[in-house]
C-alpha cells in the first residue's frame, strides 16, 4: 500500500518557540508562502505546550492560544491551559466510567 503525501503550499508556516526552561513553551506559528517568505494575508498562530506529571509519567498538554502577539500568548498561557487540563481529565473520567460499565458478571446478562 503506498501512501501519497503531499503538503499544503498554500496553508505553510514557520514554527519559533519560546520557553521559560520551567514551566513550558510558546509555539508561534507564522504564515509563508511556498517559497518562505512572509505570508501577510493570514495571522499567526500560538499554541501553548507543557507537561504533566502522571502516575504514568509525563502527559504532554498543548493547547490553542487566541492572540495575535507572544505578550498576550504568555498572558493567557495559564488559562489555556488550566482548561485544556479540565478537558482531558473529563475525558479521561468519561473513559473510565465507560470502562466500568462493561463489566461482565458471570451469571448475568
Amino acid at each position: 500500500m503506498e501512501m501519497e503525501l503531499k503538503l499544503d503550499e498554500n496553508n505553510l508556516y514557520k514554527e519559533e518557540s519560546f520557553t521559560d526552561m520551567k514551566t513550558g513553551a510558546v509555539r508561534r506559528l507564522t504564515p509563508v508562502t511556498s517559497d518562505g517568505s512572509p505570508d501577510e494575508s493570514r495571522d499567526a498562530i500560538f499554541v501553548a505546550q507543557t507537561q504533566l506529571m502522571s502516575p504514568e509519567g509525563p502527559l504532554p498538554v498543548s493547547a490553542m492560544l487566541e492572540a495575535k502577539t507572544l505578550s498576550e500568548a504568555i498572558q493567557i498561557f495559564p488559562a489555556a491551559v488550566s482548561k485544556e487540563v479540565e478537558r482531558i481529565v473529563e475525558i479521561a473520567q468519561k473513559a473510565k466510567q465507560e470502562d466500568a460499565s462493561r463489566i461482565i458478571v458471570p451469571g448475568q446478562g
